[in-house]
């Protein structure tokens, strides 16, 4: 079960006649989290026969906290969210993240979804007019120094540059600067292989067996 942010790297990873057995998940569930978590715990429950359960997620703004495993085996990348998953390792985030704490990420599945600070500020436009809408944005974005694009090739790159750029535009108003950043598959290459032999997990992932509850602070390093 994985959200459709990997779709396209997993779809080319898998071996032959698994990609069947992927059910993906809309991004616009993150926005909510209380639903993704109910989607993702309907979903587990609904399978009769005890598995292993690959979640290709991560803590998701605590969206997955609180999963039960039930009758089954729960796989999951121990990450706060996408972004350290797209960028290969929770220590690569934390490279990123020690040099450039204000980042506000963009990915692929962001900007398909319409969860940007420009279709943000939008919405707060048409719930409580210009003058509100432009101070919520302000009092949460004002402290961002930089918006970077992360993706998975240079095609996708040539894809979504103009909509990054059009919510770099945007967001220039509070002195942010845009870059780019090309992602891996290592971390999910990894997931694929620990769920082939679980004896093969280390601190970058979380089995939680059956019985099981998927807990905060089970991700904190």
């Amino acid at each position: 079960m994985a959200c459709r942010v990997f779709q396209n790297w997993l779809e080319h990873l898998l071996p032959e006649g698994l990609t069947e057995s992927i059910t993906f998940f809309d991004y616009a569930l993150h926005r909510v989290p209380k639903n993704l978590r109910k989607t993702i715990q309907e979903a587990i429950d609904s399978i009769e026969q005890p598995s292993l359960i690959v979640l290709g997620y991560g803590l998701c703004g605590n969206g997955l906290k609180d999963i039960q495993a039930g009758k089954h085996t729960l796989l999951i990348p121990r990450t706060d969210d996408c972004i350290a998953i797209i960028l290969g390792s929770y220590q690569a985030y934390r490279r990123e993240f020690d040099s450039e704490p204000a980042t506000y990420y963009l990915s692929k599945g962001w900007l398909e979804g319409g969860s940007t600070p420009l279709q943000e500020h939008q919405e707060l436009i048409e719930k409580y007019g210009q003058k509100k809408a432009d101070w919520l944005m302000e009092t949460q974005y004002h402290n961002y120094k930089r918006l970077a694009l992360i993706v998975q090739n240079a095609q996708d790159l040539e894809t979504y540059r103009p909509a990054a750029q059009e919510v770099a535009r945007y967001c220039e108003r509070w002195g942010v600067r845009y870059e780019e950043i090309l992602g891996t598959d290592v971390m999910l290459r990894r997931l694929i292989e620990i769920a082939a032999g679980l004896d093969q997990v280390d601190e970058d992932f979380l089995v939680v067996p059956p019985g099981g509850v998927l807990t905060q602070t089970q991700f904190f390093r």
